[in-house]
C-alpha cells in the first residue's frame, strides 16, 4: 500500500507536466503584454514636452514684442498695450520663437 502512493503521485506529476506542456502559454485576455506604465508615462512627458513648448513659444513671442516695442501704446509712448501684448505675432512662425528662446537660452 506504501509504494502505491509514491507511485501514484509520480503519475500524477507526469500527467499534470504533460498537461502544463500542451496548455497555451497565453489565453486571450489573461495577461497583457504591453508595459501600461511606461506607455502612461511616455504619454505624460510627450503632453508635458507639447505643453513646455508651448509656453516657451508664447514667452519668446512676447519677449520678442517688447524688445522690438511692437506693443508700445501709442497715446503714450512709455506704455505698454496689453492687449496687444496678448495677441501679438513679433514672428511668423511660432518653431521660430521656440528656436530663438532654445539657441540663445542663458541670454
Amino acid at each position: 500500500m506504501t509504494q502505491d502512493k509514491p507511485d501514484r503521485q509520480e503519475k500524477q506529476k507526469t500527467l499534470m507536466s504533460m498537461y502544463r506542456e500542451t496548455r497555451p502559454r497565453e489565453f486571450v485576455g489573461e495577461k497583457s503584454t504591453t508595459n501600461h506604465l511606461a506607455w502612461s508615462l511616455l504619454i505624460v512627458l510627450a503632453a508635458l514636452a507639447f505643453w513646455l513648448v508651448l509656453a516657451l513659444a508664447a514667452a519668446e513671442n512676447q519677449r520678442h514684442a517688447l524688445q522690438t516695442r511692437v506693443c508700445q501704446d501709442r497715446v503714450f509712448p512709455t506704455e505698454l498695450d496689453t492687449a496687444c501684448l496678448q495677441q501679438v505675432r513679433s514672428r511668423a512662425h511660432w518653431w521660430q520663437h521656440v528656436g530663438h528662446a532654445l539657441v540663445h537660452m542663458g541670454s
